[in-house]
């Protein structure tokens, strides 16, 4: 236990994120929480990242614009690119997939970064996952740790030698382990909201790739389904 430790948790308002914040919660962590509307299509999301955050008592909850969508490049944040809802689709060129949002991870660990050392934080936790997301390049452990080397270079507290580390405990956990762990810790994952294309009620598309992996998860898991479909 680490009590008294001030951490950064990135919170989307998903199921993965929401389990991470409870994570950092549980090893005594003083969390606070930031999240990003970066022009995603689905905004319901951060709707339930604040029920999520206040549960978990976070100390403090920051929503930060970013207009990502002035890029594009993303079927997340580009229109004119038409959501994955089979495997057969959601690849694009290259392995890696039409969701994945340039840079983003490393723009989100960016700010998330600048904020933790005017808190004197002594760390940052993302809900990174290679297993279930392993064609996004910015959830590989290889990226964890040159971004951490590159703060600790980059960093007040870096070079006064006390570097912000960068935990990423779902990284390794397939989506039934995750959601395990969740249920363990007394999350209440009905309050999060995991799909790329909810409607303005939160309610899943269930076609997309982020509510198979979800569905299959909890099925694996052998945890009921909260999650709310559109009819």
């Amino acid at each position: 236990m680490m009590t008294g430790e001030r951490a950064v948790v990135l919170l989307s308002g998903g199921l993965d994120s929401a389990t991470v914040l409870a994570m950092a919660k549980d090893q005594g962590y003083s969390c606070y929480v930031l999240s990003f509307d970066y022009g995603q299509r689905s905004l319901t999301e951060l709707n339930a990242a604040r029920r999520v955050a206040i549960d978990a008592g976070a100390v403090e909850h920051r929503v930060l614009r970013l207009n990502l969508e002035d890029f594009g490049g993303s079927a997340l944040t580009d229109p004119s690119l038409s959501m994955p809802e089979s495997d057969s689709d959601e690849v694009q060129e290259g392995g890696i997939p039409l969701t994945y949002v340039p840079a983003r991870n490393t723009v989100f660990l960016s700010l998330a970064l600048g904020w933790a050392e005017v808190l004197d934080a002594s760390a940052i936790f993302i809900g990174v996952n290679a297993v279930d997301y392993s064609g996004y390049p910015d959830c590989r452990p290889e990226f964890i740790r040159a971004f951490e080397a590159m703060a600790a270079l980059a960093t007040r507290q870096g070079v006064e030698g006390k570097p912000i580390r960068i935990h990423t405990p779902l990284i390794d956990l397939t989506k039934a382990q995750i959601i395990q762990v969740g249920a363990t810790l007394g999350l209440d994952y009905a309050k999060t909201v995991s799909c790329y294309q909810a409607d303005d009620e939160g309610r899943a598309c269930g076609r997309c790739d982020s509510c198979r992996l979800r569905a299959k998860g909890f099925e694996q898991a052998g945890v009921p389904d909260p999650t709310r479909y559109q009819p």
